[in-house]
């Protein structure tokens, strides 16, 4: 074990998976001479050459094509976009190509690629810059949509989303490539569609993920001065969902909370709610809850950037409400 930032975890990932095999190659804006927007291929194209590592212009659906028809082609590219707000310059390839090739070809073409870059909200941005597109993505049948909450993760997921023979669109949150993690010097992955309980308990089941983890367990802190026992589920996965972790888990709490940072309309809780009343229904003591960002364009005032976001005291407050205290 060695402690290394979240940014680190994804450049090991790519390289010991182009260490293995030649198919796999990195492509996107300032990924080569510029080590990455966020530093997260930092060295690789010294290691592996401008052949492997390539820097494109800034278009998105002209690149992201690319990246198909070299998957169509028996490559494995990664396509990296500055961010996931920027994608959707590209997201007629994503879902009319890549996520639907294999079944307009009847099969003849897999598309093995990963689309990944940062996303969602991070500070004073403004509306075209702290978009979270997660359930946009996995709205879409062909698509896989992961959502890595720390390094350990985020190094064992991207390994196995590059090695998929379907699309992946795989998220990294912009304020987390700096945090640090222990993570092993061997080699692991993780497999796609698992969800993690992180913590165990017996009161209120909350799940999320992504960076909207860390709120959560601000929140949590703060419960268990209080004795409140709170079970924890960071998803990883978002397509496809690990809905029988999160049935297990509320057939032992009777309550579920969902937190994430979308917007609250055709969102990933909505999802998770309808699985869990239909599944689940008999085991709840009290309502669903949810806490999403607001259903408006984030802004770029400090204050209303703040009153956008989910927040551990929303968190707090919700448990309180789902527990009738």
């Amino acid at each position: 074990m060695r402690e290394i930032q979240f940014r680190q975890a994804v450049m090991e990932a790519m390289s010991e998976e182009m260490d293995l095999d030649n198919r796999v190659f990195l492509m996107g804006e300032e990924v080569a001479e510029y080590n990455g927007a966020y530093k997260a291929s930092k060295g690789m194209l010294d290691r592996f050459g401008p052949k492997r590592v390539i820097d494109t212009p800034i278009s998105e659906l002209g690149f992201s094509g690319i990246g198909i028809g070299s998957a169509m082609n028996g490559l494995r590219p990664i396509v990296e976009f500055m961010t996931f707000n920027f994608s959707l310059v590209g997201i007629d390839q994503i879902i009319n190509n890549a996520a639907k090739m294999m079944q307009m070809s009847g099969g003849q073409f897999n598309i093995p690629i990963v689309f990944r870059g940062p996303t969602g909200s991070a500070g004073q941005l403004g509306a075209t810059h702290s978009q979270s597109f997660d359930n946009w993505f996995a709205n879409c049948p062909g698509l896989k949509v992961v959502v890595p909450s720390n390094p350990y993760d985020a190094k064992g997921l991207l390994k196995s989303s590059i090695r998929d023979d379907n699309p992946v669109i795989f998220m990294e949150s912009e304020v987390m490539y700096g945090d640090k993690m222990n993570v092993p010097l061997e080699e692991y992955t993780i497999p796609i569609g698992s969800a993690k309980v992180c913590q165990e308990g017996d009161s209120v089941t909350i799940v999320s993920y992504g960076k909207m983890m860390k709120t959560v367990f601000q929140a949590v802190s703060k419960l268990q001065e209080e004795n409140i026992s709170i079970e924890v589920i960071d998803l990883r996965t978002i397509r496809p969902l690990d809905f029988n972790t999160i049935i297990e888990s509320v057939k032992k709490t009777n309550r579920l909370i969902i937190v994430e940072e979308s917007w609250p309309f055709a969102s990933i809780s909505s999802e998770i709610s309808y699985h869990i009343q239909k599944n689940a229904f008999d085991y709840l003591d009290a309502p669903i809850n949810r806490i999403c960002s607001a259903d408006v364009p984030m802004a770029y005032a400090p204050n209303l950037v703040t009153e956008f976001l989910p927040k551990a005291e929303t968190i707090i407050e919700k448990v309180k409400k789902v527990l009738y205290l």
